[in-house]
């Protein structure tokens, strides 16, 4: 539906794990020299957790890598590096040095693990949920990894398996708000909303969750459900005014509501926070359109053809911003388009049959004009759709 803040703020998950390994013993030829290298990196591995654990990540990454100049197979100090590093940013180093410390680790799930958030804060899903899957079948008893998993599965379009992973974890989770969270987007996106939307706003009540109320305002949308979406949308946007896209679809709502003045805002907002917002600058400029601020409302339109030129919404808008600036003919051959792609869209027939008057072409505006009275005639018997 929409793209979402990673979870990382939803569960505490720890990101430094304090390995304990042996290392190997040293060949007697320049064992005494070792001997004082394994003491030096043994004293920098220890002040560089204290400096970790003290808030100087900058110096806990300098005395690792010391540590690991002299003692290259130092696994803890690696790791420990890794989780360094992540909390700095550098997810891309994070993820080398867990790599690294992965196979000789003695706890290959808590470095795992790490490496699977690492991904997991990238954004990159399929190594994510590959790591993630691994944990799993290590430890299917813990929670947080089964979550994490599940959450990567939908993400990777695979909701169904994520609902079929939580279920059998769900009895007595059920005022675990981060389980149902995670659980009832799952089963939104799975399509099962009946059983997903109460789940994922019960999480948004109970936790102040953005995440929630958006997916939640988001599945009401898509159900044409505008009161309940714009409560969810109005209520994210209050939390988190910058969350991504909840401008947006908080701006749809209001106007599916006929509240124009309420949706400008919020499309605005959309925009100062990403100018390439399909959405908001396809509604937006179609607003200023109809105000008839041509100017204001060409190059929203014509970022929204651009970023969409298949888009029958986008090309529709940009095709009556053609009319009313006296592009006549590049009109009609978009509207005709459309006209074939979707014989029964009947604002491309309403807008035709204008244009081919203007185009000297009254044979056909006045079949258009037919097809017009036609088409509407049929929807008043079939009744407003829902």
């Amino acid at each position: 539906m929409f793209k979402l803040k990673s979870m990382q703020s939803r569960f505490s998950l720890p990101l430094l794990f304090c390995l304990t390994y042996a290392g190997l013993a040293p060949p007697v030829v320049g064992r005494a020299q070792q001997q004082v290298h394994a003491a030096s990196a043994d004293e920098l591995l220890r002040k560089a957790i204290t400096e970790q654990q003290s808030g100087n990540i900058a110096a806990a990454i300098a005395d690792y890598r010391r540590a690991l100049t002299l003692r290259p197979e130092m696994v803890e100090a690696r790791a420990n590096l890794g989780a360094a590093l992540a909390a700095t940013g550098d997810l891309d180093g994070a993820i080398q040095e867990y790599t690294r410390a992965l196979p000789k680790a003695p706890d290959k799930a808590a470095v795992r693990m790490n490496l699977a958030l690492a991904y997991y804060k990238k954004a990159d899903w399929k190594n994510a949920q590959a790591e993630f899957a691994k944990v799993h079948a290590e430890r299917p008893g813990e929670l947080n990894s089964a979550m994490l998993l599940a959450y990567c599965d939908v993400k990777l379009e695979r909701a169904a398996e994520a609902v079929q992973l939580l279920q059998p974890l769900e009895p007595g989770q059920e005022s675990n708000m981060d389980f149902e969270f995670v659980m009832g987007y799952a089963l939104s996106e799975a399509g099962n909303l009946q059983a997903g939307l109460p789940r994922l706003e019960a999480s948004a009540r109970a936790t102040h969750s953005v995440d929630a109320f958006v997916i939640a305002g988001s599945a009401h949308l898509h159900r044409r459900e505008f009161k309940e979406a714009r409560a969810d949308l109005d209520e994210a946007v209050r939390l988190d005014p910058n969350f991504p896209g909840a401008q947006t679809l908080a701006g749809q709502a209001r106007d599916a509501l006929g509240d124009v003045d309420g949706a400008r805002p919020a499309f605005e907002a959309a925009l100062r926070q990403d100018p390439r917002d399909l959405m908001a600058n396809l509604y937006l400029g179609t607003m200023r359109l109809k105000d008839r601020d041509l100017d204001g409302a060409r190059p929203l339109l014509e970022m929204a053809v651009q970023l969409a030129p298949q888009m029958p919404q986008a090309r529709l808008q940009w095709a009556k911003l053609n009319s009313m600036t006296g592009q006549y003919a590049e009109a009609a051959r978009i509207l005709e388009d459309l006209e074939k792609a979707d014989p029964s869209w009947l604002d491309p027939h309403i807008e035709l049959a204008a244009i081919y008057y203007k185009l000297h072409r009254p044979d056909d505006g006045q079949r258009e004009r037919d097809l017009v009275q036609q088409m509407e005639a049929k929807e008043q018997k079939q009744g407003p759709s829902r």
